[in-house]
């Protein structure tokens, strides 16, 4: 697991850009309701739509703004918003097996990536971004909403690279196309980088790099293309890499060297990462430790093994050497 380092005694945490204000300053429910960790801003905007949320017995009107002395209720319950008036930055990854999906209730009652992470007591992991239920590996989960919500902003253009295993011939027509830009239905997409990783004949793996999260959006630019992605499997989120020593279904926290890496990627200053109790590192550790890991699906008799960095040997990359073993 990634150590914490808390800081030196008497030090104080360099304040994040656009910060929110403690003195109770008017902001957008959905920007409050995600730094004090209810659920993201995607996720906020979902309820009240749906009129789950009121603002002081009232439906709130589009765009606007409260404070932590409002009373806010989701679903007829009130939320305690004391954590929203200042930043809490922890920031977990995990390394996701096929069968998971990645939502906090599913209503098919299918296992989700919120099933194995340790609880909070005052504030709730905030997925970043979301793989399908048939593909694996790194998901982030953080307990602040802005930076759950830089990560994943178009705007930001993040970078997520995969691992895919692709069933079919591919000419160099084929990626000169996926690279140049392919019109799907849900508008123009196209890899950012794609490298050869292994393989021959009809079962090639590559490594792509996209810098938007669309749904299932690398399965369907290989589509497009009359192939088929067989094996999918995420390595990198920003300058955030899965690490070889993670193994399916285990998840650790980053230190506070990477989250600040992290944070820095998006444009936000450090936050220092709250320092544990005796018992709540105890209890963590319990938690992190009794987990199973869940082994990759076999297919074919043959184990399914892939590097966690690209290969060397072609591609590009701009992004930063962290939390990762091999070389890239």
């Amino acid at each position: 697991m990634a150590s914490e380092r808390p800081g030196k005694p008497g030090s104080k945490a360099a304040p994040a850009r656009n910060a929110p204000s403690t003195t109770g300053e008017p902001e957008r429910i959905q920007k409050l309701l995600s730094r004090a960790g209810v659920g993201s801003r995607r996720e906020v905007e979902g309820w009240m739509e749906a009129g789950r949320v009121t603002v002081n017995g009232q439906l709130p009107e589009p765009g606007q703004k409260v404070t932590i002395n409002d009373r806010i209720d989701v679903d007829g319950k009130r939320l305690d918003l004391t954590s929203g008036s200042a930043v809490v930055r922890r920031v977990l990854i995990y390394n996701k097996p096929e069968g998971e999906v990645t939502t906090r209730r599913d209503p098919e009652g299918r296992p989700t990536v919120f099933d194995r992470l340790p609880r909070l007591k005052d504030h709730r992991w905030i997925s970043i971004g979301r793989l399908d239920i048939n593909t694996t590996g790194l998901v982030l989960f953080t307990t602040d909403g802005e930076l759950a919500n830089r990560l994943m902003h178009p705007s930001s253009e993040v970078d997520r690279e995969y691992a895919v295993r692709v069933f079919g011939e591919v000419t160099d027509d084929m990626l000169k196309r996926l690279m140049e830009g392919v019109l799907l239905e849900d508008g123009m997409a196209k890899f950012s980088d794609i490298t050869p990783a292994g393989g021959s004949g009809i079962n090639r793996w590559f490594h792509v790099t996209l810098l938007e999260g669309r749904n299932r959006e690398v399965r369907r630019l290989w589509e497009s293309q009359g192939v088929r992605v067989s094996r999918l499997k995420r390595v990198r989120y920003g300058p955030i890499f899965l690490p070889s020593r993670l193994t399916v279904g285990k998840w650790e926290e980053l230190d506070q060297k990477a989250v600040d890496l992290l944070s820095k990627s998006v444009g936000l200053e450090s936050v220092v990462i709250p320092a544990k109790t005796p018992d709540e590192q105890a209890a963590l550790d319990r938690k992190r430790n009794k987990q199973p890991g869940r082994p990759a699906r076999k297919s074919g008799g043959r184990k399914w093994d892939v590097a966690t960095s690209k290969p060397a040997g072609g591609g590009k990359s701009s992004s930063p050497k962290s939390g990762r073993s091999p070389k890239r």
